[in-house]
């Protein structure tokens, strides 16, 4: 069984993302993830390091997409006790799919951040 208190900063991790955009903040977005990190976002493709991540979170709020929420969240330790992953569907205002592999590990600083992000739109709503 996975100890609650060993995904405190994780948690953080994906609510700062979460809430960041939200607020439609791209920049606070891009800042939850490591620099040199890769983000595969389907079917729109490959994006690395925070200034391409900024810049894929900016044209998709410009568009109008807000209001991200995630269910089904599950988390698991990564191999080799490093970091956790997590996968989750998640919803928008115009659009769902799903998370297929977010990777967080702790940084530097304390706090964790993506090294690796893997998600799909599904659908438009």
């Amino acid at each position: 069984m996975m100890n609650q208190d060993a995904l405190i900063p994780y948690k953080a991790g994906i609510t700062a993302w979460q809430e960041a955009f939200n607020n439609q903040d791209a920049a606070g977005c891009a800042a939850q993830y490591a620099e040199g990190t890769l983000m595969v976002a389907r079917p729109f493709g490959e994006f690395t390091g925070r200034a391409e991540i900024q810049a894929f979170w900016q044209q998709i709020m410009d568009q109008g997409f807000a209001d991200v929420d995630y269910t089904n969240v599950k988390w698991e330790a990564a191999e080799g006790d490093d970091g956790f992953i997590l996968s989750a569907d998640w919803t928008m205002n115009k659009a769902f799919g799903v998370v297929h592999r977010e990777h967080w590990k702790i940084q530097e600083d304390g706090k964790a951040r993506l090294v690796f992000d893997e998600f799909e739109v599904q659908g438009e709503r």
